[in-house]
């Protein structure tokens, strides 16, 4: 029998192979490209609305309970590591595409597959839970000023004359279902099992949002592929500087363990599939932006998976 623990433990390997399929499949029918990315908007807003759902979106003063935890985490992914991102920026190549691409997925933390590999890593779910709705207003407030802080003129041009409604309506229709949908659930107890029957469905329909993005994007991914040695050792250098922060401000914290770990799944998971819909909303030209989402969602995948393991062994000592 499928579980969800089971899929949350083979998800990496499932994206992956999605990927593989959706850039194979791509390839060999581009004709399939155009349904690909027609298909991947609806996917992509009932991704996120199930996503939410399973976010303690009215429950915000739990958050606020632990606030030493929320403090450190705010720290973490609002204050320092915008500033290490700024430095990774300036490293790339002055390549406008390549650096809106590093910027949008580096600079606001996970909400969605954090909580799954935080559980799969010894961390505290419960709290991890609550504290991400705190990261989802955060990032939302302010992702707009640190991409006015550090992309250029023209970039800033070029996203500020996109029409990004339909971007935005992925993202906050989602938001208003799932808050509409728990409300409805906490209404009566046994309506509880709805969350969990939905929580299923995550990784399911990650693998035919990541395995869409394959098709359409194959192209333009074989064409930019000169992107995927620029990027990767950026990605790579962002995990180990996450582990790095993680450990330090756990240790500065003397957070338990299970807390830092939160720390270290929180830091080193970005929010790939929250931007994404505005990284297709970019004209052609663009679609390095897009493969760069892709590489560092691969780059993370294979980091997850190491860190499960390593993580709270070496990153994150056990008390």
């Amino acid at each position: 029998m499928v579980t969800v623990s089971r899929l949350e433990r083979y998800q990496a390997t499932i994206y992956l192979i999605a990927i593989a399929a959706g850039l194979a499949i791509g390839q060999r029918w581009p004709i399939l490209a155009p349904i690909a990315d027609q298909a991947l908007w609806p996917l992509l807003a009932l991704l996120l609305t199930v996503t939410f759902l399973q976010i303690p979106l009215l429950h915000l003063r739990e958050a606020l309970v632990d606030r030493q935890l929320v403090i450190l985490l705010f720290v973490g992914n609002f204050m320092l590591i915008p500033g290490i991102v700024w430095l990774f920026l300036h490293w790339l190549p002055p390549d406008a595409a390549l650096r809106l691409g590093v910027g949008l997925v580096l600079l606001v933390p996970c909400t969605d597959w954090f909580i799954a590999f935080c559980h799969l890593g010894g961390g505290d779910t419960a709290r991890a839970l609550a504290v991400t709705p705190l990261l989802l207003i955060g990032q939302g407030a302010l992702l707009p000023l640190y991409l006015w802080l550090m992309l250029d003129a023209a970039t800033l041009d070029l996203v500020a004359g996109l029409n990004l409604w339909p971007a935005l309506l992925i993202i906050f229709v989602p938001l208003v279902v799932a808050l509409l949908g728990e409300r409805w659930l906490e209404a009566r107890p046994e309506r509880q099992v709805w969350r969990q029957r939905s929580a299923g469905l995550t990784v399911p329909l990650l693998a035919l949002v990541v395995g869409a993005i394959a098709v359409s994007q194959a192209q333009a991914a074989m064409a930019a592929l000169a992107v995927v040695p620029v990027v990767t050792p950026v990605f790579v250098a962002f995990l180990l500087f996450a582990a790095v922060l993680a450990r330090l401000l756990a240790g500065l914290g003397r957070l338990p363990a299970r807390r830092g770990r939160v720390l270290l799944f929180s830091f080193s998971t970005r929010n790939s599939f929250v931007v994404l819909p505005l990284v297709l909303s970019l004209p052609p030209g663009w679609e390095a932006t897009a493969l760069v989402i892709v590489v560092q969602s691969l780059v993370e995948l294979i980091g997850m998976v190491v860190m499960v393991w390593a993580g709270p062994r070496w990153v994150i000592l056990p008390p």
